[in-house]
């Protein structure tokens, strides 16, 4: 299982949010580029980032720190947050990320989704949140009425590789992750899943790779110390 260790964008600062709620934001560090590179010093091979000013109003204002990252380690990068236009999507791929990730865009815009992975295959990801069971959108403000079960069937269908999910009423809140969901996604479907919010200390970890998932998103964990970064990777292996 590949671990991603997480930076979540805010204002070019490495931010956390508890549960989704911009009103309950964490600043950890002013420098995300001295993170990743702890992240690589670590170990890591991969990292997983969010621009959360993106995912709210569909603009790029932290593209430059994604650039810096993307050329000053040797980290495979992924984006999210806000990616609702080839321009977009172009833009993060000419700044060296290797994968961008759709979230609202992939909810609200098939034709954006179809044609991006038409050029980039699977190099194009999908977020699928999830909020009682149902998807969520718009930085995570919105709900739909798309079930979860219905969502990544038709992802699958579009020919979607990769599927990041998050059960935002797990992220940050350091009570662990939603096992039977991912432990049911995997069983399910043969897209590459993704375990996002909520892992929350080493034995998430194991769980998660004994499933023979994919990977695995650590965020608050790491930056409260609650996980060791090296420990952590040790077991997803």
């Amino acid at each position: 299982m590949i671990l991603f260790p997480a930076i979540d964008l805010y204002d070019k600062k490495a931010v956390r949010l508890y549960k989704g709620d911009y009103e309950n934001m964490t600043v950890y560090s002013d420098d995300p580029l001295e993170i990743a590179r702890d992240f690589e010093a670590c170990g890591a091979t991969h990292i997983h980032m969010v621009d959360l000013e993106g995912a709210k109003d569909g603009t790029t204002p932290n593209l430059c720190i994604v650039e810096e990252i993307a050329k000053k380690t040797s980290l495979f990068c992924e984006i999210g947050g806000g990616i609702r236009s080839m321009e977009t999507v172009d833009r993060y791929f000419a700044a060296g990320v290797q994968r961008v990730i759709l979230g609202t865009a992939a909810v609200n815009d098939e034709d954006f989704l179809k044609t991006a992975i038409e050029k980039y295959g699977s190099k194009i990801a999908v977020g699928a949140d999830v909020k009682d069971g149902f998807i969520a959108i718009k930085g995570w403000i919105e709900k739909t009425e798309i079930t979860l079960d219905a969502f990544v069937l038709k992802m699958q269908k579009l020919g979607v590789k990769n599927i990041i999910c998050t059960d935002i009423s797990k992220d940050g809140a350091m009570k662990g992750t939603n096992l039977g969901m991912y432990r049911e996604l995997s069983e399910k479907y043969t897209v590459d899943i993704t375990a996002s919010g909520g892992v929350s200390g080493i034995e998430d970890i194991q769980k998660l790779a004994e499933m023979g998932l994919y990977g695995a998103i650590i965020g608050k964990a790491y930056y409260t110390g609650a996980i060791d970064l090296v420990e952590a990777l040790e077991v997803a292996k």
